[in-house]
């Protein structure tokens, strides 16, 4: 990888030979040539974004329109402005023009009228370069990474790398080893930040807010090892990796959590469902979760013969509209079938 991370941290600092306490571990060999790619100072999550490729095309457009109409007006404005900037500079040096104001000769209503333009003018350049100017900027031009290139070397695919990274929260989250307030708030957050609804509601390009920035590069350099099969994308599912002075870097067992059976669950779920959404099929989705729902709130419970019925009843729904449902599942989820829905 070409790529090389910040050293926030000092190599001198001693390393323990033994792993870490639970729910740390260090991180999978597969993902080394990716981490060294990784800036200390920050805490990082991955994992894969399975929204149909159309779908973050469209996301992705709004903000692609709107950085390049920012920058056509932002050229105008230069083209506009710069002569009369020009004309006033030439007038400070000492050489008149019509920008010159001769105050003896004027009314004070058309000074003030006058200081007035101009203050407005200094104050909108202002505004529009300091507040303005850095949302396209940094959306095709950052040297650390642009949403620009990113979309340019990666494209859009089914199922994508996302590379989270952290905001400046990471500066005071403390020792989250030895501390166990710290471990306590970092994994708070970790967990916020890892919801499956959250992350399989949002298309990557919408989970950037308050707490996690998308790493551009990042994203790229996990395509490139996926693309030339250094990685497989299943490496990136759901990693959350961080540096520590004493083990350096580690990565967080999501596997300990009590729920990790059931978010696994609706993980599946939800990739079913935007599978169908893609081929136009997302009513059915709708009507197998209200099948399952209202045959599972039945006098009698939801036995395994129960259960038996239903899913021959949702095979049949689904042969009708032109879907296998075992083989669509197996292609857009992989997995164990979960025909009874996420119960």
């Amino acid at each position: 990888m070409a790529r090389q991370r910040g050293q926030a941290k000092s190599g001198t600092a001693k390393r323990k030979d033994g792993g870490p306490p639970a729910p740390f571990k260090r991180p999978p060999e597969v993902l080394q040539p990716f981490i060294e790619t990784l800036d200390e100072k920050h805490v990082y999550i991955t994992h894969i974004d399975s929204q149909p490729a159309d779908f973050k095309r469209q996301i992705f457009i709004v903000p692609l329109l709107m950085n390049v109409a920012i920058a056509a007006l932002l050229v105008y404005r230069l083209y506009y402005i710069m002569p009369y900037y020009v004309q006033i500079i030439v007038s400070v040096l000492g050489y008149p023009n019509e920008t010159t104001m001769v105050v003896d000769e004027m009314d004070w209503d058309e000074i003030a009228i006058e200081v007035g333009k101009r203050t407005f003018s200094f104050m909108l350049d202002f505004i529009l370069y300091v507040f303005i100017s850095p949302w396209p900027v940094n959306f095709f031009l950052a040297q650390d990474g642009n949403p620009a290139v990113w979309r340019r070397k990666v494209g859009f695919r089914n199922r994508e790398v996302v590379v989270r990274r952290s905001k400046r929260w990471d500066e005071t989250k403390g020792d989250v080893i030895n501390d166990s307030t710290a471990k306590s708030l970092f994994m708070g957050r970790i967990g916020v930040a890892t919801s499956p609804m959250l992350i399989n509601e949002k298309t990557g390009y919408l989970l950037m807010n308050a707490d996690w920035d998308l790493d551009w590069a990042a994203m790229v350099d996990a395509t490139t090892m996926v693309d030339k099969k250094m990685a497989a994308i299943e490496a990136f599912k759901l990693v959350v990796l961080f540096f520590h002075e004493e083990y350096g870097w580690l990565c967080v067992d999501m596997k300990l959590g009590e729920n990790a059976e059931e978010d696994e669950r609706r993980r599946q779920v939800f990739a079913f469902r935007d599978a169908l959404a893609a081929v136009d099929k997302e009513d059915l989705f709708y009507r197998w979760i209200e099948i399952i729902q209202f045959e599972s709130s039945q006098p009698g419970g939801f036995g395994p013969e129960k259960q038996e019925q239903v899913a021959k009843q949702i095979r049949e729904m689904f042969d009708k509209q032109g879907i296998n449902f075992d083989e669509f599942w197996k292609e857009s989820v992989g997995g164990e079938i979960t025909i009874n829905g996420p119960m």
